[in-house]
């Protein structure tokens, strides 16, 4: 069962950030904010295109910053996505299928992330939920991934 078409697993974090939903909501709106939070500490991006529209789509190139153990998805220095808007439902929830460009089989496949944004007193609860996470991906290294680019929004935003 090496086949990535059958992988299904799902990886999740969660963070409070002390902004209102529509805040967080708006940060994935525009490209030179999205840019500036995702990607994970040791990366920067940058945005080839950028349509935030639902069906449109946009291309990250992610770059490693610093010295790293593992390779790129894409070449040794770089992780290059496609993603697509699924589903925008503003304050609420972003959907985005990702597709990492990649000559290895271990990262093919189509990850979807569901961007929870749930009000709270305190401001909102961010929740990513990845669904079908390559298996070329370590659990380990996504975990930290997906809680530093928390972290990322959350002093964005903040």
């Amino acid at each position: 069962m090496d086949d990535a078409s059958n992988n299904t697993r799902i990886d999740t974090a969660s963070r409070m950030i002390t902004v209102s939903p529509q805040t967080i909501y708006r940060s994935f709106l525009n490209s030179e904010d999205l840019v500036s939070w995702l990607p994970p500490k040791g990366m920067s991006g940058e945005i080839e295109m950028f349509d935030p529209r639902e069906g449109g789509s946009y291309k990250l190139t992610l770059m490693y910053e610093t010295e790293h153990s593992n390779p790129g998805k894409t070449t040794e220095e770089t992780d290059v996505v496609q993603g697509t808007f699924m589903e925008l439902v503003p304050d609420k929830r972003i959907v985005i299928s990702v597709k990492f460009i990649s000559n290895d089989p271990a990262f093919s496949g189509e990850m979807i992330q569901k961007w929870l944004l749930e009000p709270n007193s305190g401001g909102t609860k961010v929740t990513i939920i990845c669904e079908n996470v390559p298996e070329g991906i370590k659990k380990e290294d996504h975990d930290i991934g997906l809680r530093s680019t928390l972290e990322n929004l959350a002093l964005y935003t903040e």
